[in-house]
């Protein structure tokens, strides 16, 4: 007699393509983004490049993934079987990512000054300009 969790378990350490799970893993929104970025170069098994979505990954692949703003890296626990919660995705890897750069914290007003000169010219700057060119 075959237990459904002897099946389950077989399903988790099945090798499975790496589009599914990209998308299982909620690394990606859609399966389909998955398959554009692997398509692109984007997404690193084991070290080198794969641009095949159907390539398989399997426990213990080393996965990089390149994001719009950051680098991941990621080691692959377990296959997933559906989209499931985020609770549930984060079993499927180990992040070993480095921890993202430090980035300089400036206050409120520092961040709502501009460099004169730059951007939409205030009043008195239009009306210099008006005068100038003799728009007047």
């Amino acid at each position: 007699m075959v237990d459904a969790r002897d099946t389950e378990n077989a399903a988790v350490s099945a090798p499975q393509r790496v589009d599914k799970w990209l998308f299982f893993a909620r690394i990606v929104k859609s399966r389909s983004l998955a398959q554009k970025m692997v398509r692109d170069g984007y997404v690193r098994v084991n070290g080198s490049r794969i641009y095949r979505p159907s390539v398989e990954v399997s426990v213990g692949d080393r996965l990089e993934v390149s994001l719009q703003r950051r680098e991941v890296r990621l080691i692959i626990a377990g296959a997933g079987t559906r989209r499931g919660p985020y609770s549930e995705a984060r079993l499927l890897y180990k992040d070993v990512s480095p921890p993202p750069e430090a980035r300089e914290k400036i206050s409120a007003f520092e961040q709502a000054q501009r460099v004169p000169g730059s951007g939409r010219p205030t009043k008195k700057e239009r009306r210099e300009m008006m005068r100038f060119r003799g728009d007047d």
